[in-house]
């Protein structure tokens, strides 16, 4: 009704209704309720409609009520009513308040409130409203034109123990002595707030979203307090209403529940302390660490680096795994989509990156979206067995949680990255996965009644991960020359890579690792296609020894995926097309590689040039895991200068090719 309440009052002001046959009316409808009845059924015909309200209602009230009635409910008039009064009164230059209290204001007080509401709103006089409100405990409260004026004992105390509580944390002091001198001070320093503050009314509430009424300069993307202390971010501005989302349970939350402004967008703490804890969404500690000491405090949404504070991505962000270090090599600043069917081994590579930083001087931050707390739980037990949770922070929003704290989740995770970037240091976020973020952001736009568009999306869900993968870079030397890796995971529904989400989240990274289903259920892990997968920096993100190393193995392994399809009806092959395919089996072989177990750079570049000169060409295609297993421990223990050359000058030249190909051979004698 609020949101028509504008053309109700329009049309009384059209009639020139006078305040005395307003109140004339009100008191017409509230003597019974059989008034209400008959002009709020539908059964009863309008001509009757109209006939009792000729009848019962005085004549300037009539052609309003005729006008507005189609679409409004009787019962709702003295609502109206009061709106429309108000509006009189503005237009007379008097101004209305509220005063809340406990005890019933003297004749003296109500002169000094009439005075203040004078003065605050520069009315030439004001109206006064007493309602006796006992959960004050002293004081009072005064609220007029939308502004509250909170002078109650209730509000005072609760400052006094969130500054003890603050206070008690921040010093490490919580015994009786140090509480109690905090108490003195403040007691002391006692001032009721004499400063007003912007207040609303929710009018609904309901599956984490609350729409207000008031508020009238909010911004977008702030965050508001409820009377119980829940807090909710603004998400939908209107001409009379607020929609926004909430943080917390909205069980104490109702209608006529007040809310106020905070005047702060929305942010999370951040800092070095963060560092091998898990936290939620709002950046609160969940592992039972206890509480975690910031630094500073970072809004969830921040303008992306513009093209002059970024540098081109030229150095690698190794992963390890050597089917997408030798093919598609991830660089310091990019943003590397991974994307496949579920359980293809998706979060699988992204977390053998996180446990390949070790000791490469690189942050990790782990985001789980919509996520399983038992999923979460035992990957943060992995992390802990490799020595990779040293290095790196989890930010959870589980699936139990409400869709804001999934929507936010990844936002606050990239605050965190954003902190460590502009110090100078490398980050590398994973987005596991975006897919749950964009279905938990089309769940609070339906709810905030926003039109669906494609697959129900919203319209603007391809800016809703555009504004967060742009934020991922690599900063200009100037800045620090810090960089945020991004590796967003995306769900697809077999195997659908044209479907909008996964379309979306495309365009915007810089190439994408496509996991495909049929490899990864006939034994190929990772289960990389090589046809569809890219990296869009390519070899600007790979070392020189990378580089030559990987050569011609996309080459080969694009041509054995043709013949091998070519010859899978063929009876008879000649010799050559048997050992194209006997090679391309081997290369095949040799890119599968456990979970956990990421490679060095060394140990990839020994691989391939023995593998592209064709060195496991003799070895059974069941043992070349085995054969390349033990060939690296023997580089290990007998040529630990090849691989100490390899780590340090990046470089690979023939002298260097021959020397490892040499003791290739001399291991197989």
């Amino acid at each position: 009704m609020i949101q028509k309440m504008d053309e109700y009052i329009s049309a009384l002001l059209k009639s020139n209704v006078s305040a005395d046959d307003i109140e004339k009316t009100k008191a017409v409808i509230g003597a019974t309720d059989e008034v209400c009845a008959i002009l709020d059924s539908p059964s009863v015909p309008l001509s009757e409609k109209e006939t009792a309200i000729g009848e019962l209602f005085p004549k300037s009230v009539k052609s309003a009520l005729l006008t507005i009635s189609e679409d409004m409910c009787i019962s709702d008039f003295p609502e109206i009513a009061k709106a429309y009064l108000a509006e009189l009164d503005k237009r007379s230059n008097i101004a209305n308040a509220v005063i809340r209290c406990v005890t019933e204001p003297t004749a003296e007080q109500l002169d000094g409130f009439k005075s203040f509401v004078i003065k605050e709103t520069g009315a030439s006089d004001a109206k006064i409203e007493i309602v006796k409100d006992a959960s004050l405990l002293g004081g009072f409260v005064i609220e007029v034109e939308g502004r509250q004026f909170d002078r109650s004992l209730r509000t005072k105390l609760r400052e006094i123990k969130e500054s003890v509580e603050k206070n008690a944390v921040k010093n490490n002091d919580i015994d009786a002595g140090g509480i109690i001198s905090i108490l003195k001070e403040d007691i002391k320093d006692f001032e009721f707030e004499t400063k007003g503050e912007e207040i609303g009314t929710v009018i609904s509430v309901g599956d984490g979203i609350a729409t207000i009424h008031g508020l009238d300069s909010v911004m977008y993307g702030e965050i508001i307090i409820f009377e119980s202390g829940v807090k909710g971010m603004v998400q939908d501005i209107r001409k009379n209403t607020v929609g926004c989302i909430l943080f917390g349970s909205d069980d104490e939350i109702s209608e006529g529940t007040r809310v106020k402004r905070s005047h702060k967008k929305a942010g999370v703490p951040v800092g070095e302390g963060y560092i091998g804890r898990v936290v939620n969404a709002l950046g609160e500690p969940i592992d039972g660490k206890g509480d975690i000491t910031a630094d500073d405090y970072r809004l969830v949404e921040q303008p992306a680096p513009s093209i002059v504070d970024r540098k081109s991505v030229s150095q690698p962000l190794e992963t390890g795994i050597l089917a997408i270090d030798s093919m598609f090599p991830i660089g310091r600043g990019q943003r590397e989509l991974i994307i496949g069917d579920r359980q293809t081994g998706k979060t699988s590579i992204a977390l053998d990156t996180i446990v390949n930083q070790k000791g490469k001087n690189c942050i990790c931050i782990y985001n789980a979206i919509g996520q399983k707390a038992s999923t979460v739980a035992k990957l943060v037990g992995d992390l802990e067995k490799h020595g990779a949770l040293d290095y790196t922070i989890v930010v959870c929003s589980t699936a139990s949680d409400p869709a804001s704290l999934q929507y936010i989740s990844p936002y606050s995770a990239t605050a965190i990255a954003e902190y460590f970037m502009y110090q100078g240091k490398d980050c590398l976020i994973v987005y596991d996965d975006l897919s749950k973020h964009a279905v938990a952001y089309r769940a609070i736009s339906l709810l905030l009644e926003r039109p669906p568009g494609r697959e129900a999306y919203p319209g603007d869900v391809f800016y809703l991960h555009s504004r967060l993968l742009e934020r991922s870079s690599r900063l200009t030397p100037e800045l620090g020359g810090g960089s945020i890796t991004a590796l967003p995971i995306i769900e697809t529904q077999a195997g659908d890579v044209s479907a909008y989400i996964p379309t979306n989240v495309i365009s915007i990274t810089d190439g994408q690792i496509y996991l495909e289903s049929d490899l990864f259920f006939s034994g190929q892990r990772p289960a990389v296609n090589v046809g569809l997968s890219v990296s869009r920096v390519g070899g600007a993100a790979q070392t020189k020894a990378m580089k030559k190393a990987a050569g011609s193995l996309r080459v080969d392994l694009a041509q054995f995926r043709e013949m091998e399809v070519f010859t899978q009806f063929s009876s008879d092959l000649d010799a050559d097309t048997k050992a194209q395919l006997e090679y391309g089996k081997g290369l095949m072989e040799l890119l599968k590689q456990p979970l956990g177990s990421p490679m060095s750079m060394a140990h990839q570049v020994i691989t391939l040039v023995v593998a592209i000169a064709k060195g496991f060409q003799n070895v059974p295609v069941n043992e070349i895991k085995k054969y390349q297993a033990e060939l690296l421990a023997y580089f290990d223990e007998q040529h630990d200068d090849i691989i100490s050359e390899i780590n340090n000058e990046k470089v690979l030249g023939d002298e260097l090719r021959e020397r490892i190909l040499k003791a290739a051979e001399s291991f197989n004698k």
